[in-house]
């Protein structure tokens, strides 16, 4: 797999509205891209999460 978006603009914009709005009190939430698409590469590699590359950031919040 190459190094660029693994889900294409169109693609993801069919998804992003779908996901839940950054508002309210506590944490926020991570970029939901960079999950999706880490969600989506473990996937299509069939990787165990440990072993996720690091531009998806930490495995245990993915």
């Amino acid at each position: 797999m190459g190094r660029g978006p693994v889900l294409s603009d169109e693609v993801w914009g069919r998804i992003e509205p779908l996901l839940p709005a950054q508002y309210g009190k506590g944490r926020p939430f991570r970029d939901h891209r960079q999950v999706i698409e880490g969600i989506v590469f473990r996937y299509r590699c069939g990787i165990a999460w440990r072993d996720l590359p690091e531009r998806f950031g930490p495995w245990q919040t993915v």
